[in-house]
């Protein structure tokens, strides 16, 4: 059996406060949709034997309605083309309490034929069999023991057993990703007995054992992946090889590093945008990143923003990644790709614990005005 891993899509994820002109819609988001729907119909001309998505399909556990209509039109997609696909929820997009759906409940009602899409949710193992092949998932989980207590329900059979799940591999538990809900696999469950474990959660494509693989996101979702391998995996179950799979994204280029030492801010400026220039094209509606070493903060104060406005209207996002002179500490001069958003974490965490409204709308606003100062100190800080 071929199949095709792949994960964490963030379908609804935002950034950089552009927007495309046709559809009003922020652009960045605008372009994940495109691009996981093109890289739908690459995967579809493969013909593999399922689609496999090891969580995070949606980067919010209620979804944005254009998050939704991308993500039916996939399965309408796959579905014609007769392409069985296996999905569970990742941290992003589970249910973290009983009280509220899970957006797999929507695709789940879809009304596609049986054998066509199975999901895993609510902190629930589910067994799939498709063909000579049984698929083990297990989603992301409200706690760490629960991965343990599915792992104990599985019945090893058949010729081939896969185990898809979404967490951190502890062989990679100093990358961790600091979100919510984020849990260490236990090493007991990454067992030799699975022919192939199919992991979601981090974002580069990685080998963490010799039958476990990360696929990675199909996009970059913070300037700490511009190293990193997107894509996805086409794996052979009967063989255990595995290649890697070029899907369409959103590129984010590194244009280099400028020593800074001894220049004035013009110099800089000047040694940036000659950069650039000689970038060319690769640079349309790209994600791009300049590093000024050893800047002094004078300087740093001193640089002529306007004179980027041109170049930053090709691409999709610029950043100045600073590091100061005689500082260790890396300033980042723009907004970061996705980030944490705090604000919208602390909405959700207000959400889920059902208090009174009365009580619900005075910690919401108190809470949101502390951050929101919080934020903009910080800000203020790293700017000086």
């Amino acid at each position: 059996m071929d199949i095709v891993h792949v994960a964490d899509t963030h379908l609804g994820l935002s950034a950089f406060n552009r927007v495309d002109p046709e559809t009003g819609m922020n652009l960045r988001e605008h372009l994940i949709y495109n691009n996981f729907l093109a890289a739908i119909d690459r995967i579809i001309g493969m013909r593999p034997d399922a689609l496999v998505h090891a969580g995070d399909l949606f980067h919010q556990v209620k979804p944005k309605t254009r998050a939704y209509t991308t993500a039916l039109d996939a399965l309408c997609r796959l579905q014609d083309a007769g392409i069985p696909v296996i999905v569970i929820a990742g941290n992003h997009s589970m249910a973290k309490t009983r009280y509220t759906a899970s957006p797999f409940e929507v695709l789940e009602r879809g009304g596609y034929r049986a054998g066509d899409f199975y999901v895993a949710h609510h902190n629930r193992y589910r067994r799939v069999e498709l063909d000579d092949a049984v698929f083990h998932l297990i989603p992301n989980m409200l706690l760490p023991g629960d991965y343990r207590a599915a792992f104990e329900e599985i019945e090893f059979s058949g010729d081939t057993n896969v185990l898809v799940t979404h967490g951190l591999a502890s062989a990679l538990k100093d990358k961790r990703l600091h979100t919510v809900a984020e849990h260490e696999l236990d090493a007991t469950i990454m067992s030799d007995r699975f022919d192939y474990i199919a992991l979601g959660h981090y974002h580069g494509q990685v080998q963490v054992a010799d039958n476990a693989w990360y696929s990675g996101s199909l996009e970059y979702c913070n300037y700490g992946e511009i190293g990193d391998t997107k894509g996805g995996l086409a794996v052979d179950l009967a063989t255990g090889r595995v290649n890697p799979l070029d899907l369409p994204h959103t590129p984010m280029i590194g244009l280099g590093r400028i020593n800074c030492d001894g220049l004035s801010a013009r110099e800089v400026v000047d040694e940036a945008l000659a950069v650039i220039e000689d970038a060319g094209e690769t640079i349309f509606q790209a994600i791009c990143q300049i590093t000024l070493d050893g800047i002094r903060r004078e300087t740093l104060r001193a640089l002529d923003r306007k004179a980027f406005v041109d170049a930053r209207n090709r691409m999709l996002d610029l950043r100045l990644r600073v590091i100061p002179v005689d500082d260790t500490i890396q300033i980042f001069q723009e907004e970061s790709l996705a980030g944490l958003d705090y604000i919208a974490e602390f909405e959700r965490f207000v959400e889920k614990e059902h208090l009174a409204p009365g009580d619900e709308e005075f910690v919401r606003k108190t809470g949101t005005r502390v951050l929101r100062s919080v934020i903009t100190g910080r800000r203020e800080r790293e700017c000086c």
